[in-house]
């Protein structure tokens, strides 16, 4: 952004308009696979969204949930859907932190606890109707739509520029 900041000042709006397009790529690439991964439980389910995929899950589609490297659901008929954003496992402490750690749970002992205690609260319920549903993370896909075209006319405005 202080890239963008530097260019308005010095260059004006025109070249801001120029350089916006690929900066915002790379932060939209940025934002995809370090931040919108994520899982999200309500009352009838857990979402996942893994980059653009997102994975709909409801409570009693779910067979198992498990903590290998990662979050791992498997669903009643045999798929399994592993987590980029759900907790992970980390490394085994070593030494004294090993020692101290038998006193206190990792987070994500806890979150998968937490899960578990939510996947047996809705079979008590009865909460869902048994359905997996994918669909894509759409907005962020509009965005990079957007973002695309915009550094296309950027590339043609440059590039149409430079030949006169």
């Amino acid at each position: 952004m202080i890239l963008l900041g530097d260019a308005t000042i010095r260059a004006g709006v025109v070249s801001l308009l120029l350089l916006a397009p690929w900066v915002l790529l790379v932060l939209w690439v940025i934002y995809v696979t370090v931040f919108a991964s994520a899982v999200v439980t309500d009352a009838d389910g857990i979402t996942v969204q893994n980059l653009l995929r997102r994975t709909r899950i409801a409570w009693n589609a779910v067979a198992d949930i498990d903590l290998r490297y990662q979050l791992v659901i498997t669903t009643v008929d045999g798929r399994r859907v592993t987590c980029f954003g759900g907790p992970v496992s980390g490394r085994p402490a070593r030494g004294r932190l090993a020692q101290e750690q038998g006193r206190r749970l990792p987070p994500a002992i806890k979150d998968l606890d937490r899960l578990l205690d939510d996947l047996e609260a809705a079979r008590e319920r009865g909460a869902g109707d048994g359905r997996v549903t994918r669909s894509w993370d759409v907005p962020a896909l509009v965005a990079v739509a957007v973002l695309i075209v915009a550094a296309v006319i950027a590339t043609f405005v440059v590039t149409g520029s430079t030949a006169a």
